[in-house]
């Protein structure tokens, strides 16, 4: 339809990307740039599902105030572990930290996701699935650390459920695609309710 709004992804997300090409929705992608840890520290008192919701809608407004005429998505994924909150790890040493903590226990990623049009959320929503990981050796550890490559800084949790981070887990419960910090199904399910793809 020539008269569909342009669907803009506002997100660096490789994986991101990946997820909705392969869905086969056609859009263009222009990152959103807000300061995540300072955002987080003003939803402090929020609950952890809806500050990852809350950072979807300010990503996708964010962008839709510049790109007029668009719809824009916005996403973001927490990491929660028994009240604590993970960010990304600079290095591959944070994400050895990261990593001891997780192991043997299990933690709960929320991913929220959001549609914007001209500076206002028309849709949004956050879903949740808890991750349990396996009490895997020091060993293994190291040989995972030298592995894992870019999935040690790129994620939260030092790991990619699509990769070689498959091998921390011994049980998950909740949607693979809020795992990979997109919850896609609903996503598609409003876009087609929008006429944004064909339904």
């Amino acid at each position: 339809m020539p008269d569909r709004p342009q669907l803009i992804l506002a997100s660096a997300s490789v994986v991101r990307r990946q997820l909705l090409a392969g869905a086969g929705v056609e859009f263009d992608v222009e990152p959103a740039d807000i300061d995540e840890r300072a955002a987080e520290l003003r939803l402090r008192s929020a609950s952890v599902a809806a500050r990852a919701k809350s950072l979807a809608e300010a990503k996708a407004v964010q962008v839709s105030m510049r790109r007029s005429r668009s719809k824009v998505i916005g996403a973001d994924q927490i990491l929660e572990l028994e009240g604590v909150v993970f960010s990304k790890a600079a290095n591959s040493e944070e994400a050895c930290q990261i990593l001891r903590k997780l192991r043997g226990r299990t933690h709960r990623l929320h991913s929220g996701v959001a549609l914007a049009e001209d500076g206002e959320v028309v849709w949004s929503l956050v879903q949740s699935a808890s991750l349990t990981v396996r009490a895997f050796s020091e060993a293994w550890l190291e040989a995972y650390l030298a592995k894992a490559g870019s999935a040690l800084t790129q994620s939260v949790g030092a790991y990619q459920l699509e990769g070689l981070g498959a091998q921390l887990f011994t049980h998950i419960e909740g949607d693979y695609f809020t795992v990979l910090g997109l919850p896609l199904l609903p996503l598609l399910d409003e876009l087609r309710r929008q006429a944004l793809i064909e339904d």
